[in-house]
This record gives C-alpha cells, sequence and structure tokens, in this order.
C-alpha cells in the first residue's frame, strides 16, 4: 500500500514545473522543501492506511459472529493516527496548492498588488503556524516531561504532539519558500 502510494506522490511531484532560478539557493531550498514533503505525505498515506485497516478490524470484530466487540483503544487510535496524517498532508497539499483560497477580491487586482497580497499573506501564515508549531512543541515537551498517558490504551502520546509539530513547522517552510520564490521573481521582473 505504502509503496503504491509513494509512486504515485513521487509522479505527482515529477509533474511539478522544474525550478528555473538564477539563484541556485532558491532552488536548492525548494529541493529540501519537496523531499521533506514527500517524505511526509508518505508517512501521512502509511497512517491513513492504518486507519483504514484498524476501522475495517473494528467493524469486523464487532459483528456477532466473531468476538462480538470493539477493539479497545481503536477510537484512541484513529484520533492520533488521524492527527499525524492530517498534519503531515497539510504541507504537501500547500505545494499543490490544494487548499481553497478565497481570491475574487484579489483576481480585481492588477499583477502588482497580486503579489504583494500574496507576499503578505505567505508572511502572515508562516507566522501563524510558526507559532503554532512552536506552542504544540512546547506543549509536547510539558506532555514528555509529566509522562502523560493514552487513557484507555496507556500510549505515551507527546510523540503523536510532536508530529503535529513538525506538520505545522513544514507548512510554515512551504510559506516560506513560496514567499522567498515570489521575491525572487519579483526581482527577475524588474
Amino acid at each position: 500500500m505504502s509503496p503504491r502510494f509513494c509512486s504515485i506522490v513521487r509522479s505527482g511531484l515529477s509533474r511539478e514545473t522544474p525550478v528555473k532560478h538564477s539563484n541556485h539557493g532558491i532552488a536548492f531550498f525548494e529541493r529540501i522543501t519537496r523531499v521533506l514533503n514527500h517524505v511526509l505525505v508518505c508517512i501521512a498515506g502509511c497512517f491513513l492506511g492504518a486507519m483504514v485497516l484498524l476501522t475495517c478490524a473494528n467493524i469486523f470484530f464487532r459483528l456477532p459472529w466473531t468476538i462480538g466487540m470493539p477493539i479497545s483503544g481503536a477510537f484512541e487510535l484513529m484520533g492520533y493516527f488521524g492527527a499525524v496524517a492530517m498534519a503531515f498532508s497539510l504541507a504537501f497539499t500547500q505545494t499543490r496548492k490544494g487548499h481553497i483560497a478565497v481570491d475574487i477580491l484579489v483576481l480585481g487586482f492588477s499583477r502588482r498588488p497580486r503579489q504583494i497580497l500574496n507576499s503578505i499573506n505567505d508572511v502572515l501564515c508562516m507566522v501563524f503556524f510558526g507559532a503554532v508549531s512552536w506552542q504544540i512543541t512546547r506543549y509536547g515537551i510539558t506532555l514528555l516531561d509529566t509522562g502523560e498517558v493514552t487513557e484507555t490504551l496507556g500510549i505515551i502520546y507527546y510523540p503523536f504532539t510532536f508530529c503535529v509539530a513538525l506538520g505545522c513547522a513544514a507548512i510554515a517552510l512551504v510559506f516560506l519558500t513560496d514567499l522567498l520564490r515570489s521575491l525572487f521573481s519579483k526581482e527577475d521582473d524588474k
């Protein structure tokens, strides 16, 4: 399941437009971002696959002719797996411009004001997701120090918290890359 998913993602990445910058630093930065997002989305796919398997197993084991009981802790695991899958796929979706954008007002502007507004948006989103990542990391450190575990299964859950923080940091990195690309293309247009 996972190798097929990763090959689909890899083929999607290869269809992206090649980086054409005279500044090799920007191209290197974009390549690092692309590889990081590729790794994270493959991991997200594995967690999503695990969620599907867990859901199917939970349904199967609830049937009266099996053991007739749900899997203990399935609800907990679904929540944590879903958080990791969502967080790790955020940045990849942003690189593909797959998030919803309401730009009806901005489309009426000429190219230069649109670039400025997009740059402002990139800065605001980068700062927001950077702050979210920082705060979630602080919360994860608190969970690590206190040794909190899940209620049903007794699993330590600070690793899931750190995964969500990593996903938020990755999308902040994507917004930084978009900002640098926007600033760099502005210099090329002059």
